[in-house]
């Protein structure tokens, strides 16, 4: 399970002109391929960036990995934001395909004033679904 997941539907969500920031750990390996967008014209509203290099990312290449620093995942992950939104002004929403995020995303969407999705919303949405067979 994955919050990309969410990306067909937030791209609905948002205006046609909007775009959609995915933050993942590493950019690198968030591929085409595990997009699920085909239509070109969708695929362009996604911009996609990472936090390699930062200092979240090289304590969790560390064996044993240290204690997670909170801090230091807000910090990589606000500054990452602010620059995909100095590039790209059009973006209007966040999706966090890292699994580590959630824990920063109140802090994230007081800051960058937009909507924040993350792998939470998408367990949220499947347990409601599920809870209401009852």
């Amino acid at each position: 399970m994955s919050s990309l997941l969410l990306l067909p539907t937030l791209l609905r969500y948002v205006p046609p002109v909007g775009k959609i920031g995915v933050l993942t750990y590493d950019s690198s390996h968030c591929g085409e391929d595990l997009l699920g967008i085909d239509d070109p014209g969708e695929r362009a509203r996604i911009v996609i960036g990472g936090i390699e290099g930062g200092k979240f990312w090289h304590d969790e290449l560390k064996r044993p990995p240290p204690p997670i620093d909170v801090a230091s995942i807000e910090s990589g992950v606000g500054a990452r934001i602010r620059s995909l939104r100095d590039a790209h002004p059009e973006i209007v929403a966040i999706l966090f395909e890292c699994a580590a995020f959630p824990m920063v995303a109140p802090a994230i969407r007081r800051h960058a004033k937009l909507p924040v999705y993350d792998i939470t919303d998408l367990c949220r949405l499947m347990i409601a679904s599920v809870a209401r067979l009852d």
